[in-house]
């Protein structure tokens, strides 16, 4: 599945570069800021019950646009990732916040006017685990003494140490920029983040064969371009 996604990815740059680049243009830099928020989740298998858990995320970006409907971002995020149990109706509550500095580089794909541009992000990524904290109203290292606490339920990842901290995946999105003048604009994104590295350990006789972070973040940005736009 992610092989099939990089291919696609690869091609789709690939092409769209080459008939933007039939056109000579005037290269743009731009620097800007971020922030809003993030629905984070897990691939766990074997699989876990769960519902997405809610962060923050904010960074900084620098872009750069040398050809006409395409260029390059590049950021670097604070971001908060993890996941919720999922108990339905019970009172029982459990969530893991996984706090990450990541830094995404994409092909940034752009359209549209001189006041607004509809574009998309897509491209590789890395991070690096700066924390992780645990929100619980149960003893989850013993979860079998909690009285009422559901039968033949996974548990192993609740009280499990992280062990990879550096991550690595893929990311992509889409969103809308308004120009109020030439050199300012500020913008709204939606984004997904699929994790292609694992946190806990992932061998033949480890429990998990995977455990990958993913994420949705959506944010409100503002980009100050150094030069007019042509």
């Amino acid at each position: 599945m992610a092989k099939r996604l990089f291919f696609f990815l690869f091609c789709f740059i690939a092409a769209f570069t080459s008939l933007s680049a039939q056109t000579h243009y005037v290269p743009r830099i731009s620097f800007g800021a971020h922030g809003g928020m993030t629905m984070g989740e897990m691939g766990f298998s074997p699989s876990v019950r769960q519902k997405m858990t809610y962060g923050a995320t904010a960074g900084v970006s620098f872009r750069w646009a040398e050809e006409r409907h395409v260029g390059i971002k590049a950021e670097l995020n604070f971001a908060q990732r993890g996941w919720a149990e999922d108990f339905e109706d019970s009172e029982l509550r459990y969530s893991r916040t996984l706090s990450y500095i990541e830094m995404p580089v994409m092909t940034h794909i752009f359209f549209g006017s001189r006041r607004v541009n509809f574009f998309i992000n897509l491209g590789p990524q890395i991070g690096y685990m700066i924390s992780n904290s645990i929100s619980s109203n149960f003893d989850y290292a013993n979860p079998a003494s909690v009285a009422g606490f559901p039968a033949n339920r996974q548990t192993v990842q609740m009280a499990m140490e992280v062990k990879n901290r550096f991550d690595y995946g893929i990311t992509a999105g889409g969103g809308l920029e308004f120009y109020v003048n030439p050199y300012n604009s500020v913008y709204l994104e939606a984004r997904y983040y699929y994790g292609l590295g694992n946190i806990y350990p992932s061998t033949k006789k480890d429990h998990f064969a995977a455990s990958r972070t993913s994420m949705i973040a959506v944010t409100l940005g503002y980009m100050f371009r150094l030069h007019p736009k042509k």
